[in-house]
């Protein structure tokens, strides 16, 4: 089945700006490359800041979408674990150049604050996911915990076109190793 219209601007836009950029992407090779015309393109999202919106919220719904279908599909006590196995098949898949977020907070930090806004705000639903994983496997609210997975994955994430994925993903579990859910209390 064909795409639609939007979802193949969906498709090549997300391609275009995360292997050349947000900036450097204009609208009229967005257009031509996804076959439409440009008036289809704002008919769909009224403007680029729009699109890149779109696209930013889509790619991160289907990440997160992955990291619960991981940590639901996890035993008992391997939640972080879950998450951090189906992070690293991301950054080996899907995540070659880093992190298409992180890239639209440092483009649009002084260009468009709303955007490096709806950045941060999606990095904060992964962190509260992480919490949640946290908090699956000791039973506790653990915020230092939590902060500190989040740095593992997003260092790893921002270092995979420095290091590669495979040399990022090995860090990864390296580090996991030192970020150990205390035991839960006996009478909990």
């Amino acid at each position: 089945m064909r795409p639609s219209k939007r979802d193949a601007v969906l498709d090549t836009a997300e391609h275009l700006f995360y292997h050349e950029g947000f900036h450097a992407t204009g609208i009229d090779r967005l257009a031509s490359e996804a076959g439409v015309v440009r008036m289809t393109l704002y008919n769909h999202f009224g403007s680029k800041d729009a699109l890149i919106e779109a696209v930013l919220e889509r790619r991160y719904s289907r990440y997160m979408d992955d990291l619960r279908d991981a940590m639901a599909q996890s035993g008992p006590g391997n939640a972080i674990q879950a998450l951090a196995e189906r992070h690293c098949s991301w950054l080996s898949e899907s995540s070659t150049h880093g992190c298409i977020v992180i890239k639209a907070i440092g483009e649009y930090e002084s260009h468009n604050p709303a955007i490096a806004a709806l950045g941060r705000r999606l990095k904060h639903r992964l962190l509260t996911l992480i919490a949640e994983a946290v908090e699956t496997d000791t039973g506790t609210h653990d915020t230092d915990m939590s902060e500190q997975l989040l740095m593992i994955f997003e260092g790893a994430n921002a270092l995979v076109p420095v290091f590669g994925s495979d040399h990022a993903i090995r860090h990864v579990h390296t580090l996991l190793d030192h970020v150990r859910p205390r035991e839960c209390p006996a009478d909990a």
